[in-house]
């Protein structure tokens, strides 16, 4: 038996994320959006998964470069969040356009992102989305605090004064 889905999309939205932008570029091709569903799985080796559309531009490309880059964006990057989750899609040329951001082989990182390059390890698809797990090759480590996601809109991060 499984759980209602609209008990579970109304209990996921309680759920806080770290804002993040999956990057990639290769042979497939440069792209970007916006994932909240990002995490650590291992420290030995270290290695991070990612959960991406199945039928998105954003999977294909990762599966066909076989890298990928995980952006933690900072707090203030609202902008940039929408940009790369298509709001914007219809005024501009590319979800990069007025982005500064480093190339790497992995993808590009973005200015003041929290970054992790990572190789393709494995790719699994469960129902709407594909798990994608990475290798992290790389660790570009900004120190923002990060913008975070809940209830259908962006917080901010701060310590409890206790």
């Amino acid at each position: 038996m499984t759980a209602a889905r609209e008990a579970f999309i109304t209990a996921m939205r309680q759920v806080a994320a770290t804002v993040t932008v999956v990057t990639t570029d290769g042979p497939a091709g440069q792209a970007g959006a916006t994932v909240s569903a990002f995490t650590s799985l291992s420290a030995d080796p270290p290695s991070v998964l990612v959960c991406l559309k199945a039928d998105s531009g954003i999977a294909r490309a990762v599966r066909g470069n076989g890298v990928f880059c995980v952006n933690v964006l900072p707090e203030d990057a609202v902008e940039m969040a929408q940009a790369f989750a298509g709001v914007f899609d219809h005024e501009r040329d590319s979800r990069f356009q007025g982005v500064e951001f480093s190339n790497t082989e992995f993808g590009p990182i973005l200015a003041r992102a929290t970054a992790f390059t990572c190789s393709l390890n494995h790719r699994h698809v469960h129902g709407s989305h594909a798990i994608c797990i990475g290798d992290v090759t790389g660790i570009s480590n900004a120190g923002e605090k990060p913008l975070t996601y809940m209830s259908g809109s962006f917080h901010i991060v701060r310590p409890r004064q206790i």
